[in-house]
């Protein structure tokens, strides 16, 4: 998948937690499997994401791999 739509992607899982706040567990897997495949691309990480997927494992510690 190329950079671009990933980011594509990233912004409306971003959008859908200003929408349902309370559905954060399914965001953190989503947020985690996109940076996953910026990962596995060996592009660079939005700090951002970063950060608001070491928030989300925080509030989620059982869900951490």
């Amino acid at each position: 998948m190329a950079f671009e739509d990933i980011k594509a992607e990233i912004s409306l899982l971003l959008q859908e937690m200003v929408n349902q706040p309370e559905d954060e567990h399914e965001l953190l897997e989503q947020v985690r499997e996109k940076l996953n495949e910026l990962r596995a691309l060996g592009m660079p990480l939005p700090d951002d994401l970063v950060a608001l997927e070491r928030q989300l494992d925080e509030r989620f510690p059982e869900s951490r791999d």
